[in-house]
């Protein structure tokens, strides 16, 4: 029953990372690009590109909103909500953090190790 945008959810990751972001661009072209970085931990600098718009994943027939309703969950399966949007950000940076942390010492050891990731 609430609702956010995946910009306000980059956003969010973002900050929790310990950096800020602005969008550049619409459509097809638009970007976030680092403004400030808060951890001296993370390796990019101001002025990278950290998110890139892939039409790829575009709807074929795209809505210009969605909003799911639990009521029915709630209801019929006793449904609550455990944790907030926020935590859920903190839990899921804090897990790609280490694996990325665990990836790159395996690299730094001299081994190979596959990382998803999109071009």
């Amino acid at each position: 029953g609430v609702q956010y945008s995946v910009r306000q959810f980059v956003e969010f990751a973002a900050a929790e990372l310990g950096m800020t972001l602005k969008f550049d661009g619409e459509g097809e072209q638009e970007i976030a690009c680092v403004t400030a970085i808060h951890n001296p931990e993370l390796k990019c600098k101001v002025g990278d590109v950290i998110v890139k718009v892939d039409p790829r994943y575009f709807r074929p027939t795209e809505v210009e909103t969605l909003l799911g309703d639990p009521t029915k969950a709630k209801e019929k399966l006793g449904w609550v909500p455990e944790i907030t949007l926020d935590q859920m950000i903190v839990e899921m940076v804090a897990n790609d953090l280490d694996q990325a942390k665990q990836h790159a010492l395996l690299q730094k050891h001299g081994y190979s190790v596959a990382v998803g990731k999109e071009n």
